[in-house]
């Protein structure tokens, strides 16, 4: 297959998308893009009648080998493990990665509820509702029967109602962090119940790397004493900024010229449900 620099422009960041909407990870689902593309020179033209679905296809079923393999059981895994932060401000306006990066979908609150599908139902839905594939299609990218498929999606559909109602407006979960930042500052613990749910649950991936809770830390008042204890042992060379993450804003915070964690949130009801924060080093060199 001929792939011209246009079409890998093109179908690049697409393929990036479907990789780390599966996975969670940047790593794998970059190097799965790199040996999608190795894997399609190989295949002669004349057997193609559709590139973008051809390639789709390749990718799919290599993350689906990842999903299923050994590699990716997360049993030993040490503590929460939370999908690798993407930082959206390292893209361009101009640039077509970010126009499919931010589509809907890419939250760190719906990746991680991804994790609670088999991989065939997190490949459904994600091709049907997050790229637009028609039934038709997708039988063709995972060879299963059509009547399969919708089961797969109306499975999926229903284990993730659980992350309906997540709030996706910018601007207005930034002025929620803004003020979560303004009343942290300040200590001010009646401001801070204000803005965190009472059923709040905060997961902490260290990775085994670096000290993190092992196990995730439920209700506001349990969430603010873990928070305010991290804070008090922070170096004092640490800075934040508050950036796009994951299409959504985040906290970011600098140590040293590297990135020393990315604090993200689950917004509902203009609360936060859910806190994940990502120490991992292995999770963050990729967002530097």
């Amino acid at each position: 297959m001929q792939i011209s620099n246009d079409e890998y422009q093109q179908y690049q960041p697409l393929l990036f998308s479907l990789g780390y909407r599966l996975l969670g990870s940047i790593t794998d689902a970059e190097d799965i893009v790199q040996e999608t593309f190795l894997r399609a020179h190989q295949i002669e033209e004349k057997k193609l009648d559709n590139k973008k679905a051809y390639l789709c296809k390749m990718m799919t079923n290599r993350c689906l080998d990842l999903l299923k393999s050994a590699r990716y059981n997360r049993e030993h895994y040490i503590g929460p493990w939370n999908p690798e932060p993407l930082l959206i401000s390292q893209f361009q306006d101009s640039e077509p990665s970010r126009a499919v990066l931010e589509k809907e979908g890419l939250s760190i609150a719906y990746l991680r509820m991804m994790e609670h599908l088999t991989p065939h139902e997190r490949v459904v839905l994600l091709l049907k509702e997050g790229f637009d594939f028609s039934y038709s299609e997708i039988v063709n990218i995972i060879d299963k029967k059509e009547e399969n498929c919708r089961k797969l999606f109306s499975r999926a559909k229903q284990k993730l109602s659980s992350v309906v109602g997540e709030s996706l407006n910018y601007q207005e979960n930034k002025s929620i962090v803004d003020s979560f930042i303004q009343a942290f500052q300040k200590q001010n613990t009646d401001e801070l119940l204000e803005l965190v749910s009472e059923k709040v649950t905060l997961f902490s991936d260290g990775g085994g790397k670096v000290n993190a809770a092992l196990r995730p830390i439920q209700s506001n008042s349990n969430v603010l004493a873990f928070l305010f204890g991290v804070a008090s042992k922070l170096p004092s060379n640490v800075y934040f900024n508050i950036e796009n993450v994951n299409g959504q804003p985040g906290i970011v915070s600098y140590s040293d010229e590297k990135i020393h964690s990315v604090i993200s949130f689950y917004i509902f009801n203009n609360k936060f449900k859910e806190i994940y924060i990502t120490m991992n080093p292995d999770k963050l060199p990729s967002i530097i």
